[in-house]
């Protein structure tokens, strides 16, 4: 049956693959399916258990240090409730979006439609189900809020003594169920279930639903598609308008958020601000290299790569570039994937503020930094899905005979 690539718009045939089978388009080397690994039951094993995890991750104690005979505990929106009540907003919200809303939605819309995939039960909106599961794959992030949490809890442990609560441990399994659950999810199967794949029209233009692959004659556009229920285009309307908006916006941030502090500390009477850079020298001051790595990756790197990248991509549309086609694909693909993870070091935040807040001694609060190195990684995220790659291969396709 064929399938539309959704990186470049090639329509492929794929005949049924074996259980460790790869198949790749031949245009732009993108993996449209993979068997490896991947099948109903685990993924519906592995949702099922990340739902169930996140109701005690989110009610049980994440943590708790002790200073000077005190105690202080958190939940998992302690620190979102903290960041609330001193005034940002904007940081809260997203934070409490992508760390506790979105991964209940996620893996409960996901876990719904694998089970009535797996019991053979179909009904009308299942694939848009199914659609909004898929689309929220890359806002849900309690794989990204554990390793904030990770850092979070090394840094404090540094001069307090701390210990790991039960809704530490159960955040833990979760965030790590969760991970596993996107590695093991037969995207192609369950699609495949909802509705089949079907033959490209002979004879008349065809088109391609981006999320679900369908392919559907050219007489379809504008109408709903048959199997996901997303509104049919042939490309995304003003794709590049809006993500060079969204990344013009993102590069003006860039800005506060590099310069401006992340958090503002006060120990003993001693005021202390921290930038990004900041940060990363005292985690390779006190020894937690790996850490500094790790923030020097999601928190520097990558957001240059994001906004560099999608600078070459809006360009390579607009002066119709028929170079390195294949490495701007797999450069997206990396974008795409890899954009949620700059959110560690925000997710790292919300996890010690919470904890220090003793009266008197010592407190922690985040500053403007992080509201706008947040509104960096939203904006370079929805910049990303608002572009449309096919877009750069549509001249690879003008210039054939």
């Amino acid at each position: 049956m064929t399938i539309g690539c959704p990186e470049c718009g090639a329509l492929e045939d794929i005949p049924p693959l074996g259980p460790r089978m790869l198949a790749r388009c031949r245009t732009c080397h993108y993996p449209l399916e993979r068997r490896s690994g991947r099948s109903i039951t685990a993924s519906l094993a592995c949702a099922i258990t990340t739902f169930v995890l996140l109701f005690p991750a989110n009610l049980a104690p994440l943590m708790t240090v002790h200073m000077l005979g005190a105690d202080r505990s958190s939940v998992l929106a302690s620190g979102i409730v903290s960041i609330w009540r001193d005034g940002w907003l904007a940081l809260a919200l997203l934070l409490g979006a992508f760390g506790i809303v979105l991964p209940f939605v996620r893996f409960g819309l996901l876990m719904i439609v694998l089970g009535l995939v797996g019991f053979g039960v179909r009904f009308r909106h299942i694939g848009t189900l199914f659609r909004w599961s898929i689309a929220l794959d890359i806002w849900a992030m309690p794989d990204v809020y554990l390793a904030g949490c990770l850092v979070g809890y090394a840094r404090v442990t540094q001069n307090l003594t701390g210990t790991i609560g039960a809704g530490g441990y159960c955040f833990i399994l979760a965030a790590l169920m969760s991970m596993l659950t996107r590695a093991s999810l037969d995207r192609r199967t369950v699609w495949r279930a909802i509705v089949p794949d079907q033959q490209a029209p002979h004879g008349h233009g065809a088109l391609s639903c981006p999320v679900c692959d369908l392919v559907v004659p050219i007489s379809h556009e504008g109408r709903p598609c048959p199997r996901c229920g997303l509104k049919l285009r042939a490309r995304k309307p003003d794709a590049v308008v809006r993500a060079a908006a969204l990344t013009l916006a993102a590069l003006v941030l860039t800005v506060p958020a590099n310069f401006y502090p992340m958090t503002m500390s006060r120990q003993l009477g001693h005021y202390d601000s921290h930038r990004i850079i900041d940060g990363v020298y005292q985690l390779f001051h006190v020894g937690l290299w790996p850490f500094g790595i790790l923030i020097i990756g999601t928190s520097i790197v990558i957001p240059l790569a994001k906004l560099g990248g999608m600078v070459w991509f809006i360009t390579s549309v607009l002066r119709h570039s028929r170079r390195h086609l294949r490495a701007k694909a797999h450069l997206y693909r990396w974008i795409d994937e890899l954009g949620r993870w700059s959110n560690v070091d925000v997710f790292t935040i919300a996890a010690f503020v919470p904890l220090i807040h003793f009266d008197g001694v010592a407190v922690a609060r985040p500053d403007t930094g992080a509201t706008a190195f947040a509104l960096v990684v939203f904006f370079t995220m929805l910049a990303s899905r608002s572009f449309d790659p096919r877009m750069m291969w549509d001249v690879h396709r003008r210039r054939k005979p």
